[in-house]
């Protein structure tokens, strides 16, 4: 028996949220994977403003929702996701040089990239490491994303957090619950938004700045793969790597369909362009169990699965039992 989900209420949702709100969007043009199937609504917002008042619409009307950045570490489900995706696009950014730390104050849909080389402009450093991971502001601190000695944990000073209940929050690194990859908004999605954040600085000078973030921009390139992946797709366990596991256990460019264990980081799984999001879960499943077998460690999901994967994951389940 198919179970047919609950139609939205479009009409109080244009009502509320106006008319670029769009309908039956296809995931695979807003995800770096460039996999998954269709929301049934989308809305871009432009501004904090715009961002706090969609979040509370579909909180009061109880519609399921997720916040939309770059598209990064979401495998989003070929049966699509029964509700509205916001697409954030809210990236104001404010460099604070005369503050004590100096500071940058974004709001989250702001690209991680682009924080980092406007810091460096005004001679501060200290997010040279954050220029390297791609993402917006709002994800990288739901995720407490890092790369090279750096994380959102230590950068953070305060977060603005939107709470059902509660309203306008600030919350420190402390509240956030940092941990590996992690954080309690991760571990309880829905539970609360993220607005904007203020991030540490430390002072530097332009060109310092400029030659370290081109340092390592250019070693992240040599060391991942091209095309479209979701990133890394699982967190390194604790005194090891994921993607030395996975290439010891013999499946570097092993394939499932259109996917591929890249041949130049094993845990980068590339979509040759003809894949779904079934061969990623299919794969990721393969990989899982080989290296459970192999070493007796189970790899955990740095990724997050997004829409309708329940009945997904049995057909997907059954494939490989098969």
């Amino acid at each position: 028996m198919i179970d047919h989900p609950t139609p939205l209420p479009i009409h109080e949702l244009r009502a509320q949220l106006g008319e670029h709100l769009q309908e039956n969007v296809p995931m695979s043009s807003y995800t770096t994977a460039r996999v998954g199937g269709h929301a049934a609504a989308l809305l871009a917002v432009g501004s904090g403003d715009e961002l706090e008042h969609a979040v509370q619409v579909l909180w009061n009307l109880e519609v399921p929702f997720f916040i939309l950045g770059s598209g990064a570490n979401l495998l989003v489900s070929d049966r699509g996701f029964h509700g509205v995706v916001i697409l954030n696009r809210a990236h104001q950014i404010k460099v604070d040089a005369a503050g004590d730390p100096p500071s940058v104050w974004a709001e989250s849909g702001a690209v991680l990239g682009t924080i980092a080389r406007r810091a460096g402009l005004r001679g501060l450093g200290g997010l040279e490491w954050a220029a390297t991971v791609p993402g917006t502001l709002g994800g990288a601190l739901y995720g407490n994303a890092g790369a090279f000695g750096g994380d959102m944990q230590q950068a953070l000073i305060m977060a603005e957090i939107l709470h059902p209940i509660d309203g306008r929050l600030s919350w420190t690194a402390d509240r956030m619950e940092y941990d590996y990859r992690t954080s309690v908004l991760k571990r309880h999605p829905g539970q609360a938004v993220i607005l904007a954040a203020r991030l540490r600085l430390q002072p530097s000078t332009p060109e310092a700045v400029k030659t370290a973030i081109a340092e390592l921009s250019a070693k992240r390139r040599s060391t991942q793969p091209p095309g479209a992946s979701l990133g890394s797709m699982f967190k390194n366990p604790q005194d090891d790597y994921a993607g030395r596991l996975i290439e010891a256990a013999g499946l570097k460019g092993m394939r499932v369909g259109g996917v591929q264990v890249s041949e130049v980081h094993a845990n980068f799984f590339v979509n040759d362009e003809s894949a779904c999001a079934s061969d990623y879960w299919q794969l990721i499943q393969l990989v899982r169990r080989t290296v459970q077998e192999k070493f007796g460690v189970q790899l955990e999901l740095e990724i997050e699965p997004i829409g309708d994967w329940d009945s997904e994951m049995q057909l997907v389940e059954k494939r490989i039992s098969e």
